[in-house]
């Protein structure tokens, strides 16, 4: 089992009577399914659809003073600190952005189990988060049996998973959830109540029209740069995300790179060849009749 603390992780706390039904009513969620010792994957959106900051959350224990933990990016922590408290009005709720940050544990089952641990409700192989001071990352390293190691082999195991990273696989504020497979990751609660930006969602999920995707592919030994254009033959498809050992996550149009994989056209990152590990996923599903 390894584990590694992510320098890239901030931790946001939301707490207060009104916390669970505050929260519930902005992001794409549902907390109402949440307890502690569980996570669950969301985001924050702008009224247009499109994701402001995605996050991981878990309720507080009781006896931690309850409330809600946000793992979030750090460099967006105090931007989501500043958009709950915008919302806040007259709930009764406190935000503030905490000096913590995140150990992730993976590769078998922790020996000891923490009070602020939840799985990875984005995919089983992600294991486990932990959140803690950064200070502490070598005991409870230690105390539930792993192996610390760079944060960059959880983010070539995150990478070869298919999970794609905001900043570096999607730019935040430019992507609606499905965009990103937050609708394939359990991000989004398509049964729940209102949020911001919710009727654009549910109209992209009732009506289908996601045509662009993150998808993974397969490199040869050099990785393409983040940003460089994913190209069939001449015609621009997409975006080159992060990329590490033969694997990587990219940007596309599925609709187009079916159609370039219909006509056998080869796909490229800044010149370099690359394929799709999973052909199937830009294929758009055909309506059946209604009999």
């Amino acid at each position: 089992m390894k584990s590694a603390f992510l320098p890239d992780r901030g931790v946001v706390k939301v707490a207060g009577e009104d916390a669970r039904n505050f929260l519930n009513g902005l992001v794409t969620t549902d907390l109402d399914r949440l307890k502690p010792g569980l996570g669950r994957f969301g985001a924050l959106l702008t009224p247009q659809g499109k994701i402001i900051v995605d996050f991981l959350i878990t309720e507080v224990p009781a006896g931690h003073g309850g409330g809600f933990l946000i793992d979030c990016p750090k460099a967006l922590a105090d931007t989501l600190a500043t958009k709950l408290k915008f919302y806040k009005l007259r709930a009764k709720v406190t935000v503030e952005n905490l000096d913590l940050g995140v150990l992730a544990a993976w590769g078998g089952q922790p020996a000891a189990q923490s009070d602020l641990a939840f799985a990875d409700p984005r995919n089983a192989e992600l294991g486990t988060r932990i959140l803690i001071p950064e200070d502490l990352k070598q005991k409870l390293s230690d105390l539930i049996g792993a192996e610390l190691v760079d944060a960059a082999e959880y983010e070539a195991h995150r990478i070869a998973l298919g999970i794609p990273r905001g900043g570096l696989d999607f730019m935040y504020s430019d992507a609606f959830p499905h965009e990103t497979n937050m609708d394939r990751l359990a991000g989004v609660d398509f049964d729940k109540g209102c949020y911001v930006g919710q009727e654009v969602v549910s109209r992209m999920q009732h009506r289908g029209t996601a045509r662009t995707r993150s998808v993974k592919v397969l490199l040869d030994d050099i990785s393409p740069e983040v940003g460089v254009g994913v190209m069939a033959g001449d015609k621009p498809v997409g975006t080159m995300g992060s990329s590490a050992h033969g694997k990587g996550i990219a940007l596309v149009r599925i609709d187009r790179v079916a159609d370039a994989l219909d006509a056998g056209q080869p796909l490229t990152a800044g010149g370099l060849a690359l394929t799709l590990a999973d052909p199937e996923t830009v294929r758009i599903p055909s309506k059946q009749p209604i009999a």
